[in-house]
């Protein structure tokens, strides 16, 4: 073997946060050799991202810790309407359903996916993470600098500085992940194209312990907007007061002029604000943290070079509106998982791994759009409270609102339409759910799919290649519910067909291949009793379907050949077009 084929590991990654711990997850739980990197002494030092959606945990459940996410979050129904109130003691003019948990599209959510949504803080989430991935044998390193990198045909150099004994050390791994953040210095060495701008406008954090149980009992919601004239919340027209720990730890955040510079605030003014947010002198406070953080419209239209790969917040940049950035970045991580995997085990080409820059990088572009869409549609509302007509008190607002006139009426029209626009933000299952994949590990038809309500709000289910497999209830042999998504995934591709499409399983049994499961649903291990699988799965008993190890639908056929030999090549031949071994 010659020097440079001998490695120290099979994939480096560079970032320990919610993209990077997750490729370390998966990777682990696929068996694959894995090291992680993080300049810092430990994990995330604040709350940052929250909102868990759908998809996400799916993705935890493919990998085996949703039900541990769930135990240490916020649950679903305690996240709540988004409320817009004066204070947390104050007038309450509206509230947005939000997150699915509305009596309108609560049904939805639910028959959607067999997952929740939930609040969980980036510090708790990246603990999970990290303690799963390093049970499983992916082997971090805290308090050492990622320095540069080299690469050959063969594999990848990497260059450290451990900041405790000031040592420099290299590595040589078969691929390196740059997960390390909007300051991604991966990114930066490889030059990849980023479009769009950063630091478009900024806000100002204050973390603080108060218990507000008795404003917030009787309406738990994570997120409350304060409209308050005389606050000064900058470019929104609103302040945010957002529940950590509910209902005793707290993020009280307002927007700041970036053209001015980076605010400093003395205590008196901080506590002044934050009892602005909570209406009431009468409540003991402790503040934590002062922070800033400024809003990005920014994503990559490439994610990687030769063996080099990034993800995470490093390619997609974006305000926190819509919760859609860790979401993105677990996504990211387990789309680029299972690839890797399959390419270091031999059981793919290593052209599999074009197919992430190509599935992934719209579903970025689109992301940043739609987060920074959303912040933009906080202008209804503040159009609505009459910040620019001259509204300089709350007094004033609420008479603006509220009063018994015509005018105020068309005022009160004009804010319901406002609320119905965030639902863009607030009840965007369709983004969540409804991404499509277009590559060469994809056998996609070519008729155009017809979306029959908004792509964005409404979820689509479909078998079509390129979507991801729908959820429905079947019934195993114990007579327990096993979601669709349980019984496929896991690291490996499934053929699924019924009971006529015995042929195909038993040309999928002769080739041998250990990674492809056959699922033939309507045995006595699989029964679909609910018929819920027959009504989504778009094709006759005796066709398949191949789900992809992420839970994508590679290829799909809604009837078997006429014959068993034809059954075999057709097979054989989808999986050798999907580049497979």
């Amino acid at each position: 073997m010659s020097q440079q084929s001998q490695y120290d590991t099979d994939v480096i990654v560079i970032g320990t946060g919610p993209a990077g711990s997750t490729l370390g997850l998966a990777l682990a739980t696929y068996g694959i050799q894995v090291q992680l990197f993080t300049q810092f002494n430990w994990l995330a030092n604040s709350p940052r991202a929250h909102i868990t959606n759908q998809r996400a945990m799916e993705v935890l459940r493919d990998l085996g810790i949703e039900e541990q996410v769930k135990q240490i979050a916020t649950p679903w129904d305690q996240m709540g309407d988004s409320l817009i109130t004066t204070s947390l003691a104050g007038e309450e003019i509206a509230r947005m359903r939000a997150w699915g948990t509305g009596d309108d599209r609560h049904g939805d959510y639910v028959k959607g996916s067999p997952s929740p949504l939930v609040d969980i803080i980036q510090p708790k989430m990246e603990a999970l993470l990290v303690k799963n991935a390093a049970e499983r044998g992916a082997i971090y390193n805290f308090n050492t600098e990622y320095l540069s990198h080299t690469q050959d045909a063969e594999g990848v150099v990497a260059y450290f500085r451990n900041n405790v004994t000031k040592e420099e050390f290299s590595l040589r791994a078969k691929y390196l992940v740059g997960m390390d953040g909007a300051r991604s210095k991966v990114v930066e060495e490889l030059d990849l194209p980023l479009e769009g701008c950063m630091a478009r406008a900024g806000t100002s954090y204050v973390i603080f312990k108060a218990d507000l149980t008795k404003f917030v009992q009787h309406r738990p919601s994570i997120l409350q907007w304060i409209v308050n004239p005389e606050a000064g919340f900058g470019d929104i027209g609103m302040g945010l007061l957002r529940a950590i720990e509910p209902w005793t730890k707290w993020i009280a955040g307002w927007g700041f002029d970036v053209s001015k510079g980076e605010p400093t605030y003395t205590q008196e003014e901080l506590m002044k604000r934050i009892k602005t947010f909570i209406g009431s002198d009468d409540v003991e406070i402790e503040i934590e943290k002062v922070a800033s953080w400024y809003v990005n419209q920014t994503h990559a239209t490439k994610y990687s070079v030769g063996r080099v790969f990034c993800g995470g917040d490093a390619v997609h940049r974006h305000p926190p509106s819509s919760g859609l950035g860790s979401n993105t970045c677990i996504q990211d991580a387990f789309n680029l998982g299972w690839k890797l995997a399959y390419v270091v085990k031999g059981w793919a080409d290593s052209k599999l791994l074009d197919t992430y820059t190509v599935e992934r990088a719209p579903v970025g572009k689109q992301i940043v759009a739609r987060a920074n869409q959303s912040r933009f549609d906080y202008k209804q509302l503040k159009d609505v409270f009459g910040f620019n007509e001259g509204v300089t008190t709350q007094a004033q607002l609420l008479e603006r609102v509220y009063a018994e006139t015509e005018e105020a009426a068309k005022i009160r029209a004009e804010l319901f339409n406002a609320l119905e626009i965030k639902n863009f933000e607030f009840n965007a299952q369709g983004v969540e759910l409804n991404q499509r994949y277009i590559s060469s590990a994809v056998i996609n038809e070519n008729a155009q799919e017809i979306f029959e309500q908004d792509n964005q709000l409404y979820l689509k289910e479909t078998t079509r290649p390129g979507a991801k497999i729908p959820h429905a209830w079947i019934i195993d042999q114990n007579g327990l519910k096993r979601s669709t998504l349980d019984i496929t995934g896991k690291g490996r591709y499934t053929l699924v067909t019924g009971l006529s499409g015995r042929a195909w399983h038993e040309a999928a049994l002769k080739l041998e291949l250990p990674y492809l499961d056959v699922i033939q649903i309507g045995k006595s291990s699989y029964r679909d009793v609910y018929g819920n699988w027959n009504r989504k799965s778009e094709i006759e008993d005796s066709g398949a379907i191949l789900v992809r190890p992420d839970g994508y639908i590679a290829w799909r056929t809604k009837t078997k050949p006429d014959s068993d030999s034809e059954v075999a090549l057709t097979l054989s031949n989808v999986l050798n077009t999907l580049g497979l071994k």
